[in-house]
């Protein structure tokens, strides 16, 4: 039986890897990558890798990436579990994880889900206004700026009105 922290170093191992293996065929097709991720639904283990573009993603880009990705899997052999590989666009509601994901959305509307309840809500809303490594800052409809600790935020992702 594994530990959680052996599967968790495995899982981080793999993503870090994988992101090392694919960086170089997005850049050669001028896609970037938004986030990899090695995780457990349903019994099956599945390693997925969000790309993005200027104007989106489609289903044939997914496509190139996917089959070049998997020869590359396929030599290098470095997941011990079976596991299914897809490739997809990270949509529209997907979370800011990396540096770029804050400077692409400065200025613009926000929503974080924090872990714990702040003044009875665990749900803001607001526009960008500042981040660094620790914290988010973020101005409300009332103009009020309200500081989160990125360790507080369960979720933090572009907001938009349907």
């Amino acid at each position: 039986m594994q530990k959680e922290g052996e599967i968790m170093g495995k899982k981080q191992e793999y993503e870090e890897k994988t992101e090392r293996l694919i960086v170089p065929v997005l850049e050669k097709n001028r896609f970037e990558l938004v986030d990899v991720e090695y995780v457990k639904e349903g019994g099956i283990w599945y390693l997925r890798a969000y790309i993005d573009k200027p104007g989106g993603i489609t289903v044939d880009d997914c496509e190139l990436v996917s089959r070049e990705m998997n020869e590359i899997l396929d030599r290098e052999d470095y997941i011990d579990d079976s596991y299914i590989f897809e490739v997809s666009s990270p949509g529209l509601l997907r979370p800011l994880k990396k540096e770029k994901d804050y400077i692409r959305n400065m200025g613009k509307p926000v929503e974080i889900r924090t872990y714990r309840a702040v003044g009875h809500r665990k749900e803001f809303y607001g526009i960008l206004k500042a981040y660094d490594d620790e914290s988010v800052t973020i101005t409300d409809e009332e103009n009020k700026d309200t500081v989160f600790l990125k360790s507080d935020i369960a979720l933090i992702r572009q907001s938009f009105d349907f």
